[in-house]
């Protein structure tokens, strides 16, 4: 199941599933006025994405079912751990750091062509800022790489 149309119905039936831990990819959940990023071993669904309006895979998105209770134990607080880590990215005051933070974050984990990929506005939802504040770094980093 990779269509994002498929996976939010899931989501909205409440089915639980988790990103596959042997992969390097993830799902960024974006929902009204927020985005989380669920990585590799993450639960996602269940009564916790309900809420969810758009999807946005990251890498080469692989979902499983989970088999038993200790596999769910263990998605749930994975998610959690992938929430805390964007909390960490977030508790930067300033909105041009935070943007900094989680593009850099999210270069060394994917690459920078995974990351070309994924729109501004989940960026933006995910550590709180507007999304011309990603767009303008973006263009700045692009600017500097074109000078050197």
């Amino acid at each position: 199941m990779q269509d994002e149309r498929d996976i939010l119905q899931c989501l909205a039936n409440g089915q639980l599933l988790v990103v596959n831990s042997r992969k390097r990819n993830g799902l960024i959940l974006c929902k009204e006025y927020h985005a989380e990023f669920a990585g590799p071993g993450a639960a996602i669904g269940s009564f916790f994405d309900l809420d969810c309006k758009q999807v946005i895979p990251v890498g080469a998105l692989s979902l499983v079912e989970p088999e038993n209770q200790e596999e769910r134990q263990k998605a749930y607080l994975i998610r959690r751990q992938w929430i805390r880590l964007t909390h960490q990215l977030t508790d930067n005051p300033v909105a041009l750091q935070r943007a900094q933070m989680i593009l850099n974050h999210f270069e060394n984990y994917f690459g920078t062509e995974t990351v070309k990929q994924i729109p501004d506005e989940a960026f933006a939802l995910m550590v709180g800022i507007l999304p011309q504040t990603v767009k303008s770094l973006r263009n700045s980093e692009s600017l500097c790489l074109l000078s050197k």
